[in-house]
């Protein structure tokens, strides 16, 4: 649910001037046709934008826009506040993982433990596109208790490369207080190992869902080898998988974490007829109807070449 976050292939265009001529008119048209051509051979279908290449002599852009990044943004950099959530929230979940082992230890009880893990595994993917879905197309950032993560998220459609940039606990307090609040009180509460299976692995990939959600966004080159394993395992969202929900009409592959869910929530339109039943009982409208503009435009420029405004 990746979750702070925050289009697509650099193209650059040329303009010619052609001369028409109408022999029943006897006058000069002049029309003006725009073609594209890509800087490097056309994209597979598979591959993602990742981040956008430093231009060793940068142009300054003086153009402003809304919320635009700056290179060394502090925004996304770490404070010692970021770090004791994630610190809070990796304690938390590494609790309800001793008491799974250590339960089934004492009942030799191993199976039910592990099964329980798998289910929370699975379901935290599902967790992810829910929340995704609703924070892509819903609220915005005056929205109550969801405001900044929904200004993030529907940031992260014009700016992607934000989130390579972004430090580890600044990515990841958000999700590491929301995992400390709801699993502290599991842990005091109960001792049951096969609960606390489901409790430690539903959670901990909830929170480190949107360091999964970078990983998807990094270049092949600069990932660890055993995320890049993992990642072509299936076990995490993959780089070519997320790279459809980076493409129009930028209503699928919501979900972040093993990226399991996704073709089956697309094919059955599920997020489709979630969208028709808020449409018709509250008469709002989720973004992706609308036509991509310039807040689902990709913004491409290296992050060397903006300003602050």
């Amino acid at each position: 649910m990746s979750i702070l976050a925050q289009h697509k292939y650099p193209l650059s265009s040329r303009h010619h001037v052609r001369t028409c001529r109408s022999p029943s008119l006897r006058a000069h048209v002049y029309c003006a046709a725009t073609t594209t051509t890509t800087t490097e051979p056309k994209s597979s279908p598979d591959r993602l934008v990742i981040e956008p290449q430093l231009n060793p002599s940068p142009t300054v852009i003086t153009a402003t826009a809304p919320n635009r990044p700056i290179l060394n943004d502090p925004t996304l950099t770490s404070t010692w506040s970021h770090r004791a959530w994630v610190a809070s929230g990796c304690t938390t979940v590494f609790i309800s993982l001793a008491k799974a082992t250590t339960g089934a230890a004492e009942s030799q009880m191993w199976l039910e433990p592990i099964l329980a893990g798998l289910v929370g595994y699975i379901l935290a993917d599902l967790g992810s596109g829910i929340y995704h879905w609703g924070i892509d197309n819903y609220g915005s950032a005056s929205t109550p208790l969801f405001g900044t993560q929904i200004e993030g998220f529907q940031g992260h459609h014009k700016w992607p490369w934000t989130i390579t940039r972004r430090q580890f606990a600044n990515n990841l307090h958000a999700l590491a207080r929301a995992v400390t609040f709801t699993v502290l009180p599991l842990d005091l509460a109960f001792n049951d190992p096969v609960f606390h299976g489901f409790v430690a692995a539903c959670s901990g990939c909830i929170m480190f869902s949107q360091q999964f959600h970078a990983w998807a966004h990094t270049t092949k080159s600069r990932l660890p080898p055993l995320v890049v394993a993992l990642q072509d395992a299936g076990l995490l969202v993959s780089r070519s998988q997320h790279a459809a929900h980076h493409r129009p009409p930028y209503d699928n592959n919501y979900c972040i974490v093993s990226g399991v869910w996704n073709e089956f929530l697309d094919k059955q339109k599920v997020f489709e007829a979630l969208e028709m039943v808020l449409f018709f009982k509250l008469g709002v409208r989720p973004r992706s109807w609308s036509d991509p503009g310039s807040d689902w435009t990709e913004q491409t420029q290296s992050p060397s070449q903006i300003t602050a405004h």
